[in-house]
């Protein structure tokens, strides 16, 4: 199945900043894009680490003083990787200093699914995007990946017709009948197998754009129960279905 890739949704203009980036221009370069973060590379442009609004605030609060900090085993030593972390951040005077690092990236060629997966699994809202030798060539964010959730009905029902059921289980066109109304998709049919039913279902689920699958599908044979090195009904039978 064909899924839409970080690369067409990723922008390309990347604002980013350099290891040496001054702190005062790296709060004017989010201020000046509206931006929540950025990405800091070094001069190859290979991506370094992140910097985000949460790490200037980090370095703006350090300077503030408030009530004591409560003491904790090797609190007094700064020993833990969190206090190193932000006595770091608390001096920084430029980006790379300020960074979060190492950067949580992703390759262009990667799909949108996967892309969430990770942002999902690091909890960050915006993603570097590289290329196969780690170069940064732009960034996709959480509003970049809902937009194929905006993929129209017509285009998720002829997504499905041709790329799942003709090219993935080499069904006939006509063998399932396909709705497709606000993303949710209605398959109704006979299949041959019971597991062909399930195939279909779940590769509509992961078709771009889908939001729901109500399965009317009905097969002819249940091989739930075949045992892995009995053969097919089909190759006992013939396939008919492909035969229409």
């Amino acid at each position: 199945m064909k899924h839409s890739k970080v690369g067409a949704l990723m922008t390309s203009d990347v604002v980013h900043a350099e290891y040496g980036t001054p702190f005062k221009e790296v709060a004017r370069l989010l201020a000046g894009h509206r931006i929540s973060g950025l990405p800091v590379v070094d001069d190859d442009e290979k991506v370094l680490g992140v910097i985000s609004e949460t790490d200037l605030m980090t370095r703006q609060a350090a300077g503030t003083p408030g009530p004591p900090e409560p003491r904790r085993r090797f609190h007094r030593l700064g020993w833990t990787p969190g206090s190193r972390a932000r006595r770091t951040k608390a001096r920084a005077r430029t980006a790379g200093r300020l960074m979060s690092s190492p950067a949580i990236t992703v390759h262009s060629d990667a799909t949108v699914a996967e892309a969430a997966r990770v942002m999902a699994r690091h909890r960050v809202e915006r993603l570097p995007v590289v290329d196969d030798e780690e170069r940064l060539v732009g960034i996709v964010t959480r509003r970049d990946l809902l937009q194929v959730f905006l993929r129209p009905d017509p285009e998720i029902r002829s997504g499905i017709r041709d790329d799942v059921l003709v090219r993935a289980l080499g069904l006939t066109p006509s063998s399932v009948d396909v709705d497709v109304h606000e993303g949710v998709v209605t398959l109704t049919g006979q299949l041959e197998r019971r597991s062909e039913c399930a195939m279909a279902v779940e590769m509509c689920r992961q078709t771009d754009g889908v939001v729901a699958v109500v399965d009317h599908l009905t097969h002819r044979f249940d091989d739930s129960w075949r045992r892995p090195d009995e053969p097919a009904p089909e190759a006992i039978t013939g396939n008919w279905l492909r035969r229409l």
